[in-house]
């Protein structure tokens, strides 16, 4: 089900952003969030098959995945590709099968296309989150699952005021600071077929959650209609 919600990031304005980052992207945030990446991937690898990594910025989880699994990476930043694809060349990536830029919310691939969809600290970053999580859905096999790992904004208190207060500012960076898990909650109890089976804190400081969405799988959803 789509839901139609304002847009308070635009979609020029975070290619941008991600261009600018691209030179310092690994040293930036390389480290600091190596554990998000690492679980990120674990979870994809345990359904493994054709992975398709949105956000797959500079390439810098490309080199984790097991060589027996498909990876496809698209980035709305082509500046973040061209240091993605130099990592392909030079360390021999053979599972790459490509890198392309592509918006997350118009993915162009057919229905059912990927075991798995990867997105690290991606939904925060786009303009239209929930429609960007049913874009993941359509491409999505059933039986397959979405992993995430996303920033998650305080509920109350003062974190939240910080969040809400610092969101001008941040935008302007590329992504949002007050991003709160009961979007992703309302989100999928209005999408059929597709449940929350995992949420875990990540570091650094727990404002960041590794999140898995399960799709139904085909044959599962016709024996319950039976």
């Amino acid at each position: 089900m789509k839901t139609a919600l304002a847009t308070d990031i635009e979609l020029e304005s975070v290619a941008n952003a991600y261009d600018r980052w691209a030179p310092i992207y690994d040293l930036t945030f390389g480290a600091v969030f190596r554990r998000g990446r690492s679980a990120s991937i674990a979870a994809a690898e345990r359904i493994g098959g054709r992975i398709l990594e949105v956000g797959v910025g500079t390439g810098i989880s490309l080199p984790d995945y097991s060589p027996k699994n498909t990876i496809f990476g698209v980035d709305i930043s082509e500046s973040m590709l061209r240091k993605a694809r130099k990592r392909v060349t030079e360390l021999g990536l053979r599972n790459v099968e490509g890198l392309a830029v592509m918006d997350a919310e118009h993915l162009d691939f057919p229905d059912a296309s990927f075991d798995v969809i990867v997105a690290q600290y991606v939904i925060t970053a786009v303009p239209n989150p929930e429609a960007t999580l049913d874009e993941f859905v359509r491409v999505l096999k059933p039986g397959g699952e979405i992993v995430l790992v996303s920033r998650i904004g305080a509920e109350a208190g003062l974190r939240r005021d910080i969040e809400h207060m610092l969101q001008p500012v941040v935008r302007r960076l590329g992504w949002r600071t007050e991003f709160s898990f009961d979007r992703y909650q309302r989100w999928v109890e209005g999408v059929r077929d597709v449940r929350l089976v995992e949420r875990r804190a990540m570091p650094p400081l727990g404002h960041f959650n590794l999140i898995r969405f399960a799709k139904a799988d085909a044959a599962r959803v016709r024996a319950y209609a039976v």
